[in-house]
């Protein structure tokens, strides 16, 4: 059997840890055992947990104090937008019922926003980019983790339309929230492309009063469905993702 590199070693280790403390198996609050405690009880040497630890403390998910010890932090604290965390939340019911709904409330903050700056500052390469991934979405939308993919392109070719740094570095959250909502959007996939064309079509005419309106029909059909559905209301479980689709 081959040996994990150490990169491997920090990245399960990472994996292990992060996932314990967001499950809450490890309650907020908590002070770790010491170093070589977490050495022993995941078969890690000391310089893997050393290295872990500050993976997730970057995560939001610990503090390192001197003589506090590390101590795991609230919620609250969390970068709740890293893909790792995300991850982590889900679990057989997938994503908790309200941070589902506050992810959609953040996308209703940005990205009509970014719509209608993109009609106003949009190269010709980025509507190139933009309308190529219209066509994948229409293209492939029988088959669903390709569809997510040109969808997750789509979106994140509009905030790069902006042309507005700030707005760009958003790309990373954007993409973490359309993973983490992909049981969702999946099932209303074909019937929302009608509005993400319309989105397409005021941005590539300048309108920024109407791409904005068409980027709030884009989600609002989206979170009308999580509204709707029966996997919000406690009833169905999410559909869980196979092997190598978004999850």
């Amino acid at each position: 059997m081959q040996k994990r590199s150490k990169p491997g070693k920090i990245g399960a280790m990472v994996q292990a840890l992060g996932a314990a403390i967001v499950r809450g198996e490890i309650a907020s609050g908590t002070v770790l055992p010491p170093e070589f405690e977490l050495a022993e009880r995941y078969g890690a040497g000391r310089s893997v947990v050393r290295e872990a630890v500050k993976i997730l403390t970057a995560k939001g998910l610990l503090s390192v104090r001197p003589r506090h010890g590390t101590q795991v932090r609230p919620l609250h604290e969390w970068t709740l937008l890293d893909p790792d965390v995300l991850g982590w939340m889900r679990s057989e019911d997938g994503l908790d019922h309200n941070l589902l709904l506050a992810l959609e409330e953040t996308r209703a903050i940005i990205e009509p926003e970014a719509a209608a700056l993109a009609a106003v500052r949009a190269t010709p390469d980025d509507l190139a980019r933009i309308r190529a991934a219209l066509i994948a979405m229409e293209a492939d939308q029988n088959s669903p983790q390709a569809a997510i993919a040109a969808d997750k392109r789509f979106h994140l070719a509009i905030l790069d339309a902006t042309n507005n740094p700030i707005l760009r570095s958003f790309r990373g959250a954007i993409e973490a929230i359309l993973s983490a909502m992909f049981d969702f959007t999946v099932d209303v996939f074909a019937g929302n492309l009608a509005n993400h064309a319309a989105v397409l079509d005021a941005i590539a005419a300048g309108e920024a009063d109407r791409a904005r309106e068409a980027m709030r029909q884009v989600l609002g059909y989206t979170r009308g469905h999580m509204l709707s559905s029966p996997m919000l209301a406690g009833g169905e479980k999410p559909r869980k993702s196979e092997p190598g689709e978004t999850s």
